[in-house]
């Protein structure tokens, strides 16, 4: 082409010349050369002829389009390097167009595939084929990529048919995937899913990448897809993938918890943190931790937050209060009935066992009063109706009806009347109290036990003693069932509980799924569902003495048990000594 004289020409003045044989074409990829030049400008001339008031490029037209794209992104146009050809040499122009798009690149990306398969095919490669080119190793592979998809989706791309982003979300798709796509495409009654749905389908519902994982991935045993058109790979299963995942935000969990933080809160997948809501509250002055995740895969920690409504509670709480009462009670209102319940039936059912206290018991009520010393007897009544049939069929109250039946006879042999009328009237009063003295001690002492029993108030701090004095073996009264499943709601809860029965691998594993999932995991464990059964499972809010598992959160049982421990361990020696009425006597 003879001396080109070289010069530098401001960006404005160029355009792409009718004589480039991809004049007229759409904007071309330039997402291969853009980051070098972005970095490091032009570095090979553009080939330039003078047309009109500017310059048409005849060889570089992509390094052309992606000098105007660092120019948006700037807002400097600059001046780019050019080698200026004659105005004349139309021929010379159209032979250095040639030699920049088909001696070294292809016209079309189908076209690039073919040359590109055919030196693949010949062993050379994909670097020796990229030099030859002038293209980077990336675009290579890239454009091999098509090799992975059927000829009838690459003849569509190639007749302009199907979109670049739905092309590329295809070389992700198994060829079963790619035969089932173009039944779609060709059906008239339904729709091939396109660009970003398309990827979406392939990868069976949110697409979720390998930089939203928080575990090491080189521990992972799913498969991930490699996307040569994105900057990570896809996780090819999601469930998979949300196991780790959770594991991993478990792990988080407690390594907030062991840097002092009093709440760690996971909300449920998809659940946004809403931020109106809450407010910066410091880690010392009861500020939580609260974990957001997302569908696609991402999880972002919000450090030092607590809801609006607990600060205007510690606002107004008086002085002394502890600022703990923000956090949530570990049992939800229906829970804590039915858990008291069935532990008061427990503590009335071993006053029947144990005459000397309660005998003891019964003195004290006459000291000190209690709610139920006016004196009437406790009826279970519960809001729920699953609560109410439980009771009715534990072994707890088929005792007390035995009891009620025998002091029944008692009366009716000592000539008293069995139906009480507890109306004030001091006739009936003296009636037993005659009745009374005619009886022997053990007679006395067992109605004694049962109206001691009856009259046992249920939810305070008293059945917690009763328990613990009495020895009693809570198993023996009561047995996992679905009732109490069903009334635990809250997933901090469910969690711990699951942990308990089936180890904190299976509950981290599990932690963000929905808290019907984990109690069913519960209810699988405790019967064998897969794995050894454990119907002797006791939660710790049903041991005796009663713990709770979330530090720091209100627990009704182990709430009262904490208030009078202190009273009862350094006698629990002296109360298996205790002497009964008939040694007194």
């Amino acid at each position: 082409m003879g001396q080109l004289q070289l010069k530098t020409i401001p960006l404005t003045e160029l355009h792409v010349s009718k004589l480039n044989m991809r004049h007229g074409r759409k904007k071309p990829d330039i997402s291969d050369i853009l980051p070098s030049i972005r970095e490091h400008g032009v570095r090979q001339t553009l080939l330039v002829r003078l047309e009109g008031n500017g310059y048409g490029v005849i060889a570089g037209r992509r390094r052309f389009f992606a000098v105007q794209e660092v120019a948006k992104e700037t807002g400097k146009p600059g001046k780019i390097p050019c080698a200026l050809l004659r105005e004349s040499d139309d021929a010379i122009a159209v032979e250095a167009s040639l030699l920049e798009n088909v001696a070294r690149l292809p016209a079309s990306e189908m076209e690039q595939f073919t040359a590109f398969k055919r030196l693949s095919d010949e062993g050379r490669s994909v670097d020796d084929i990229g030099t030859q080119f002038g293209v980077t190793e990336l675009y290579v592979r890239r454009v091999l990529a098509l090799a992975s998809l059927i000829a009838p989706i690459r003849r569509l791309y190639d007749q302009e048919k199907i979109d670049v982003r739905t092309i590329r979300a295809l070389t992700l798709a198994s060829e079963d995937q790619q035969a089932e796509w173009m039944t779609l495409y060709k059906s008239h009654d339904e729709h091939a899913p396109t660009g970003q749905q398309c990827k979406a389908w392939i990868t069976g519902g949110n697409t979720i990448t390998t930089d939203k994982a928080l575990f090491d991935l080189e521990t992972y045993e799913g498969q991930v897809i490699g996307d040569l058109f994105g900057e990570c790979g896809v996780f090819a299963d999601t469930d998979t993938f949300w196991k780790h995942q959770s594991v991993a935000i478990a792990e988080q969990v407690e390594a907030f918890k062991e840097a002092g933080w009093s709440d760690v809160i996971v909300l449920e997948r998809g659940q946004y943190f809403q931020s109106w809501d809450y407010a910066k509250r410091a880690r010392t002055k009861g500020g939580k931790v609260i974990i957001e995740i997302r569908h696609d895969g991402s999880v972002t920690i919000h450090e030092g937050y607590l809801s609006k409504s607990a600060i205007a509670k510690q606002v107004k709480a008086k002085q002394g209060k502890s600022e703990d009462s923000a956090i949530k009670p570990e049992l939800s209102g229906p829970l804590t009935e039915y858990v008291n319940l069935h532990r008061h039936g427990a503590a009335r059912a071993s006053l029947l066992k144990d005459p000397g206290i309660a005998l003891r018991l019964m003195l004290a009520h006459a000291m000190a009063d209690s709610p139920l010393w006016t004196i009437r007897s406790h009826n279970h009544v519960s809001r729920k109706d699953t609560t109410e049939a439980s009771l009715e069929a534990s072994r707890a109250e088929a005792e007390m009806t035995e009891a009620q039946a025998k002091v029944a006879d008692l009366l009716t042999t000592h000539g008293a009347c069995p139906s009480i009328k507890r109306n004030g009237d001091s006739y009936g009063l003296c009636q037993l109290f005659a009745a009374f003295l005619t009886m022997e001690d053990a007679d006395i002492l067992q109605i004694l036990a049962f109206v001691m029993a009856d009259t046992l108030a249920h939810g305070d701090a008293t059945v917690e003693a009763v328990l613990y004095a009495c020895d009693t073996p809570v198993e023996a009264y009561w047995k996992p069932e679905p009732g109490l499943l069903a009334l635990a709601r809250d997933k901090r809860l469910v969690n711990a509980m699951l942990g308990d029965v089936a180890g904190d691998s299976v509950a981290a594993s599990m932690l963000t799924e929905t808290a019907k999932a984990q109690r069913t995991a519960i209810g699988n464990r405790i019967i064998g569902e897969g794995c050894k059964p454990n119907p002797d499972w006791r939660p710790a809010f049903m041991a005796v003495p009663p713990t709770r598992y979330l530090p720091k959160a209100a627990s009704s049982p182990a709430d009262n048990w904490n208030r009078i421990e202190s009273l009862f361990h350094p006698k629990a020696a002296e109360a298996d000594t205790a002497p009964d009425l008939q040694d007194a006597a």
